[in-house]
């Protein structure tokens, strides 16, 4: 046996290894989910044949994601319980229930209805397959709803209190599910989601388009992508900055890490570039502009914005971590709306499929959501730290009393099956991705929508120059 880290840490990377891996999978199902219902809804009411063919393309897509999202999210169950014993015993009576919910009201919803959604296009009426689309998309966002409310009940508790034996029990059940953080954790978290899919959508589809600038279907899935990165880019920063005023209210400490504020002070600056120094506890080469930290968070040039010493030492997270991860899902964000804007002005221009350079940008942004969110959740896990229940739980009075040995062997051979399993998953994935999404000659030319058809200009998203 070996030990490259004590048990905790060891446990703590082996949850974050596999969570990075099973949170991108639910995000692309949500997003997919709705995509595809978006598509049928389309198609039942034009009867064009393009719509339905770009379902056919995606719908693949979605069940190697959806499985794929199945079989990790498993794998972290058991491992809260093995590596996380005192953690859930102190939480279960709370967090218990909440998953609970998640099963009987979406998991069980998405398994009753993903078979007819999957095999039933031709086998049941046009009606019902559509119904059971809807309630596969509408699960997958129940899923999200229970999820993110377990976490952000775990980021600011409310409606407790604490048993006899240490226990969290619920006492109002309302303010433990729309805890202080869960509205602002889950709308940020479903536009994620749909920016996701909306930038992978958008990536196959300039791909496709620098083969072939004719094919109506590539043409289609990139219009409706880039629609999707104009409108929904703004509203996600938006909801950002709402999440952030919220964490600034009940985790401050979490603020201070990613602004890389070691003072608190009034007017501060925001730090756009730098390398926090925990020891000497400063910024070294930073770049900051004057007061713009205190007028985003407090909506007051000269507001006060805490800093890392308003809190105990021994509380700080991994301030470095926290600090550049929170600038790389930023960084990303404002790309994807400026992504989102360049496709606007070619679309006026009437150069939406032609512009060779907005297409290979849209490749190189096809996984961009995904690292989005993985910095985004990096963010929100480690800046909680010291804690899994902030403020009332540290991370080291949760885990299981294992041997440093056994949880790094177990680490070590998590990798080792996950980069196997799940990329073998994936580079099936890219194999789908190749196929042309091949149309018939039947097909309505695009631009050229018809009142006869009962098509409105939003349904004409793919329309070209338009």
């Amino acid at each position: 046996m070996f030990e490259l880290f004590d048990a905790v840490l060891a446990a703590r990377l082996q949850f974050a290894f596999t969570i990075a891996f099973h949170i991108i999978f639910p995000a692309i199902s949500i997003g997919l989910a709705w995509y595809l219902m978006v598509l049928q809804g389309l198609w039942l009411k034009t009867g064009r044949d393009i719509y339905r063919r770009v379902w056919r393309y995606w719908i693949k897509v979605f069940a190697v994601v959806f499985g794929m999202g199945v079989v990790s999210g498993i794998v972290m169950s058991y491992q809260i319980g093995t590596n996380w014993s005192e953690f859930s015993d102190k939480t279960g009576p709370i967090l218990g229930p909440l998953m609970g919910y998640e099963v009987l009201t979406a998991f069980f919803l998405e398994a009753g209805f993903l078979g007819v959604m999957l095999f039933g296009a031709d086998r049941v009426g046009r009606k019902l397959h559509f119904f059971a689309t809807i309630m596969v998309a509408v699960g997958t966002m129940i899923s999200g709803f229970w999820i993110l409310s377990v976490n952000s009940w775990m980021q600011t508790p409310a409606g407790y209190a604490i048993n006899e034996v240490g226990q969290f029990i619920a006492v109002d059940w309302w303010q433990v599910v729309f805890n202080p953080s869960f509205p602002y954790r889950f709308a940020h978290m479903m536009l994620a989601a749909f920016l996701t899919t909306a930038f992978l959508v958008g990536g196959v589809a300039a791909w496709h388009l620098l083969k072939d600038r004719s094919n109506s279907a590539a043409k289609l899935m990139f219009s409706m992508a880039m629609w999707m990165a104009l409108i929904v880019s703004p509203i996600q920063i938006v909801a950002g900055d709402l999440h952030g005023l919220n964490t600034l209210e009940h985790q401050p400490m979490k603020i201070a890490a990613m602004e890389g504020h070691f003072e608190g002070q009034q007017g501060a600056p925001l730090i756009l570039f730098g390398w926090p120094d925990v020891e000497r506890e400063t910024v070294h080469a930073k770049v900051a502009v004057p007061k713009l930290a205190s007028l985003i968070l407090t909506h007051d040039p000269e507001g006060y914005v805490p800093g890392l010493n308003d809190f105990p030492k021994a509380d700080w997270p991994n301030v470095p971590l926290v600090f550049w991860s929170f600038r790389i899902m930023v960084a990303i964000g404002l790309a994807m709306a400026l992504v989102g804007l360049w496709s606007a002005w070619a679309r006026i221009r009437g150069r939406l499929f032609t512009a060779s350079w907005l297409h290979r940008v849209a490749i190189l942004m096809a996984p961009s959501g995904t690292l989005a969110i993985l910095a985004g959740w990096i963010t929100t896990e480690v800046g909680r730290q010291p804690y899994t229940v902030y403020g009332l739980l540290r991370t080291i009075d949760s885990a299981s009393p294992l041997d440093a040995p056994a949880v790094n062997a177990s680490l070590l051979a998590f990798v080792v099956v996950y980069f196997v399993v799940f990329g073998a998953g994936i580079f099936y994935l890219f194999k789908l991705f190749q196929r042309t999404p091949s149309l018939n000659e039947r097909d309505i030319k695009l631009g050229q929508p018809r009142k006869a058809a009962g098509i409105t200009p939003i349904q004409g998203l793919h329309q070209e120059g338009h």
